[in-house]
């Protein structure tokens, strides 16, 4: 992928116990609890999940994974004797494998990133979901019958068919596949980087 990894000294230490804190310099009194949430890939660059700061860190100073992006804001994990950087996307030194699931989630999230957050009916940027066929007329809540929608287009539409109103979906409602829309249908944002790890094709 050409994506260079880059090691810090400062995360080489394993075994600490020092209790840590975190602050976006040059404040250093924001709760730990506030700092962004942090990437994990596989060895092999496969998105896995999203992490805590701490739970990221954490894993920085056991040497169970190393630094592929830091996060562009300068938010900073301190203990006593040293600070760490909180990164955007770190990567395990050694790969495991995970059991692969089929069937993915549709939620919102999920939905949206399918459909580019546009909408299918005028390509407007998307703020709703709409049911194609309505759930009032027996329509389903899933993929096939899921499509992200701008406002104006869902207010018209209501209950109605496409064949009532003499509308075409833009592109084909097709449920993905894959882990990484398993991770996606879980997320409530994406990070800096991450989309470069977020292979998205719903095919």
């Amino acid at each position: 992928m050409g994506t260079a990894v880059r090691e810090n000294s400062e995360y080489r230490q394993p075994g600490s116990r020092a209790p840590v804190r975190l602050g976006r310099v040059p404040d250093p009194h924001i709760p730990l609890t506030a700092a962004p949430r942090v990437l994990l890939l596989n060895a092999g660059y496969e998105a896995l999940t999203a992490l805590s700061a701490r739970r990221a860190v954490v894993m920085l100073l056991g040497g169970k994974a190393v630094v592929v992006h830091d996060h562009p804001d300068e938010i900073l994990v301190r203990s006593v004797d040293t600070a760490v950087r909180v990164p955007s996307v770190i990567m395990l030194r050694e790969y495991v494998r995970i059991p692969y699931r089929a069937q993915v989630p549709m939620t919102r999230a999920a939905l949206m990133h399918r459909d580019s957050h546009r909408c299918g009916y005028c390509n407007a940027r998307a703020t709703t979901i709409d049911h194609v066929i309505p759930r009032s007329r027996g329509g389903a809540h899933e993929w096939e019958n899921c499509v992200a929608s701008c406002a104006p287009c869902n207010h018209r539409k209501a209950d109605k068919l496409l064949s009532e109103l003499g509308w075409e979906l833009r592109v084909p409602l097709v449920a993905p596949r894959g882990r990484t829309w398993r991770l996606v249908s879980q997320l409530r944002e994406i990070g800096p980087y991450w989309e470069d790890y977020l292979y998205l094709d719903a095919a």
